[in-house]
């Protein structure tokens, strides 16, 4: 089985990423070289990745879920999302403050730091979901949405994959001291 973490970044997919791992998936997070590929066109590049592994999360695939969906029909998406989009922005501005100006971020979002367009990337937040959404209408079985924010957590993540619930304390990953949940 593949599954798919589709939520933009800063939503919970280091957290995701640590599940999936836990669930025992050959995993695949972070690729700086596969998001410039993604941005040149490059999906035969990327495919060559995603063939040999199980489980994926952050740049670039949640920006390709729907040639993952056609490439692999038994495959899962999960989409991780925040409480608001206000939460999922204030977490975009604070990691940019750790990173500076990035150019993924320029790839993703069209503007390398995040500060000055808050209606545009709130726009960019709700228009992948609801599109993802959308994409999967009819077909829900495919796709979990879940938010670690509203207590989401093993059980869920199980009974989507048809897995056991590991024996292991939930993996919340990068959370601030405000109780931040997101990742880079």
């Amino acid at each position: 089985m593949k599954v798919f973490g589709i939520g933009l970044n800063k939503t919970g997919t280091k957290t995701l990423g640590s599940c999936l791992q836990a669930f025992g998936f050959h995993h695949r997070s972070y690729d700086p070289l596969l998001l410039a590929a993604f941005s040149i066109g490059d999906i035969e590049t990327i495919f060559r990745v995603s063939d040999v592994y199980e489980s994926f999360e952050d740049w670039p695939w949640p920006l390709l879920y729907r040639e993952f969906d056609a490439r692999y029909p038994d495959a899962r998406f999960i989409l991780t999302v925040r409480k608001d989009p206000d939460t999922w922005f204030e977490s975009l501005c604070r990691h940019a403050g750790r990173t500076g100006p990035t150019s993924d971020r320029q790839i993703v979002y069209g503007y390398p730091e995040p500060y000055a367009y808050k209606d545009e990337h709130i726009r960019i937040y709700n228009r992948h979901n609801t599109e993802v959404s959308d994409w999967f209408k009819g077909r829900e079985h495919k796709l979990l949405r879940v938010c670690w924010e509203e207590g989401d957590g093993w059980e869920k993540l199980a009974e989507f994959l048809c897995l056991p619930v590991p024996a292991i304390p939930f993996p919340h990953q990068n959370r601030s001291q405000a109780g931040e949940e997101g990742n880079p």
